[in-house]
């Protein structure tokens, strides 16, 4: 099949979507399957050869977050010129309703259109307010996808209608071969977080909080704080003892990405909102490293419960750090949610959930109907464009 999939937000910038979006082409190119995909992108140096760009993404608060969209006029363009020459035998649109690259996709284009959601979130005020500009979008696609119950629910309360339920994946083999990296594992009790460190949603306030109790029974502690932003801030409001067991890496190399992992002893997802999966619970499992996680749904669903890992109150530093020092404290707990999450990841490897992807796409293409442009929703899309876009950063 010749596949066209649309990422809304920035490439070239770390987030759930887009690793989501680069993952799933590689696995359906690995099946024989012609893939191109459209985003944004900081810079078009380094770009997978499968990936155009729409231009520099502009920063927007969005959900929760500041995500990195791209609209306007040279954006639209570039879109439908994209669909035009793709030939593409199905358009998979990820995020169909975000102010970028994908509501424009959906106004650019008719046929077989799939549109995945991945948010979770308890209201919209772009969606309430633009409920009919929305519904136009939604009458062109053909097949909607939710990668949790979360998301699933989420696009229901705002559109109606309903979606298959397939999860994010994991490419279990990128992980399989993770090793400690000996300066960062130094300390018998090392904690590793990945996130956002300027997200307060990501939670590193949480983990900040617990780190004085879990050091009075273990004060050669380590934790390992991985990913963009910066938090000298936060890190000031410690003591220097508790400062002095933190290392910042930064942003880490999908490269280094998996050793980092399992240079933990104990994986912490303090996470206090906003999501709907929990992909990052999933590359630690797959490096061999048991999680410790806050008690989101997203969170519970993915550690089966409390079966493959531990599980406390969110937004809770004493709950974080009476969960951590238990699990600390047992040997035989921490070699049995090791086991336990090797197979929980086993569920979620992408050679498997992209199969499911796949029977979706069979689902709604139809030989000899290939994607093309539509004039008509190109018009209705500069109205829409005046409408939809957000003018400041807090417009979302």
């Amino acid at each position: 099949m010749r596949i066209g999939i649309v990422c809304p937000y920035a490439w070239d910038v770390p987030g759930g979507v887009s690793a989501h979006v680069h993952d799933l082409a590689n696995a359906l190119i690995s099946k024989g399957h012609f893939v191109s995909v459209i985003a944004p992108a900081e810079s078009e140096e380094g770009l997978p050869a499968f990936v155009e760009s729409t231009g520099k993404p502009r920063a927007v608060r969005y959900n929760g977050s500041v995500a990195r969209l791209s609209f306007g006029p040279f954006v639209a363009r570039r879109v439908g010129k994209w669909i035009e020459q793709g030939n593409f035998d199905v358009l998979h649109v990820h995020e169909p309703l975000a102010p970028s690259v994908s509501v424009l996709a959906c106004w650019a284009a008719k046929g077989p259109i799939v549109a995945t959601w991945h948010s979770s979130m308890d209201r919209s005020r772009v969606i309430h307010s633009l409920a009919k500009l929305a519904q136009t979008v939604m009458e062109k696609v053909s097949a909607r996808i939710a990668v949790s119950p979360a998301a699933r629910q989420t696009m229901i309360d705002h559109l109606g209608g309903d979606a298959v339920i397939i999860p994010n994946g994991v490419d279990v083999s990128a992980f399989a071969n993770a090793a400690p990296i000996a300066e960062l594992s130094s300390s018998d009790q090392t904690l590793v977080f990945f996130g956002r460190v300027d997200e307060p949603r990501k939670g590193l306030e949480v983990l900040t909080k617990a780190i004085a109790q879990i050091r009075d029974k273990y004060p050669n502690l380590k934790v390992l704080i991985a990913g963009p932003g910066d938090c000298s801030e936060l890190l000031e409001e410690l003591s220097a003892d508790d400062r002095s067991c933190i290392e910042v890496l930064g942003l880490v190399d999908e490269s280094d990405k998996a050793n980092v992992y399992a240079s933990g002893t104990v994986y912490v997802a303090p996470n206090t909102g906003g999501e709907s999966f929990g992909i990052v619970l999933l590359e630690a499992m797959a490096s061999g490293t048991p999680v410790v996680a806050s008690n989101l749904p997203a969170f519970v669903r993915v550690l089966d419960a409390g079966n493959c890992g531990k599980l406390f109150a969110n937004e809770d530093s004493d709950s974080l750090a009476k969960t951590v020092l238990q699990l600390l404290g047992d040997a035989e707990e921490l070699t049995r949610l090791r086991s336990a999450g090797f197979a929980r990841v086993a569920e979620f490897d992408w050679d498997l959930v992209a199969d499911e992807i796949i029977e979706v796409y069979k689902s709604v293409s139809v030989p000899g109907l290939v994607v093309e442009p539509d004039i008509a929703g190109q018009m209705l899309g500069r109205l829409g464009r005046l409408r939809i876009m957000p003018e400041r950063e807090d417009d979302i």
